[in-house]
């Protein structure tokens, strides 16, 4: 890697004479990633999005080749026409510089990708290279589909312009996302934006925040740092009170 690289206009990294080659090269790759997503949303002119978060593993209802989360199929299913309702929406209203985003991968991502895409919208997906699951969905054209290769930098990025989260179930890394989101939040290194979880069933047995507030572990008012919603209709109510705010520049933290 030459020493020209470092100090090109792209990169500007200011290291020291004494940085290892291994940390060079590992910086460099840093801002390279970082740079070509910046790219990718300058070039669409993104100034606000919607994360959409959820598992990689959820199944489509007709997929008969799935064998896991088979009795989860209905939050793909949900995922999809929610994307469809708040894609249809932003083509409709002119929001051209409001994006919906997922992970990029199959599952609720590949879902609701696939929502916007039904809608006309075009959609971004942030993909990560990890050993199972993640693959390119076919409904995210590739010009909007950035791979990366660290996950600390796909987050910044999930929510360096997010006006509203909704996250579906998932594992450990919708769980990474989420916690994230929250304590960023809580401790007021992002602006508080609408964090929807989805599907009530499944939240209320898996999470009780509460429990950490009785405790003092959190402010009470920690527990309204997020909602729980229900239903396709329900969620997309709630977030055309985001749109509308984008419509109307309106600050809604």
């Amino acid at each position: 890697m030459s020493n020209d690289r470092l100090k090109s206009p792209l990169n500007e990294l200011q290291l020291s004479e004494e940085t290892t080659s291994k940390n060079r090269d590992h910086a460099l790759r840093l801002a390279d990633e970082w740079q070509l997503a910046e790219d990718t949303f300058n070039n669409e002119s993104v100034q606000n999005t919607i994360s959409i978060f959820g598992s990689a593993r959820i199944p489509a209802p007709e997929d008969q080749g799935a064998t896991e989360c088979l009795n989860m199929s209905n939050y793909y299913r949900d995922a999809q026409e929610l994307a469809f309702q708040l894609g249809q929406y932003i083509e409709a209203n002119g929001l051209s510089g409001t994006r919906l985003i997922t992970g990029g991968g199959p599952g609720i991502m590949e879902a609701a990708s696939r929502g916007a895409y039904d809608a006309g919208h075009h959609s971004i997906g942030l993909n990560i290279s990890i050993p199972r699951e993640q693959r390119l969905n076919p409904f995210i054209a590739a010009k909007h589909s950035i791979e990366f290769q660290y996950f600390a930098l796909r987050k910044m990025h999930f929510l360096k312009r997010a006006c509203a989260l909704v996250v579906f179930p998932g594992g450990f890394g919708t769980l990474d996302e989420l916690f994230e989101t929250l304590t960023l939040i809580q401790t007021g290194k992002m602006p508080r934006i609408p964090v929807f979880l989805y599907g009530r069933d499944f939240w209320t047995r898996f999470m009780n925040v509460g429990v950490l507030a009785e405790c003092g572990l959190i402010d009470t008012a920690d527990v309204t740092l997020y909602h729980v919603v229900d239903t396709v209709q329900e969620t997309f109510e709630q977030m055309q009170k985001v749109l509308e705010a984008l419509e109307n520049n309106t600050n809604l933290s």
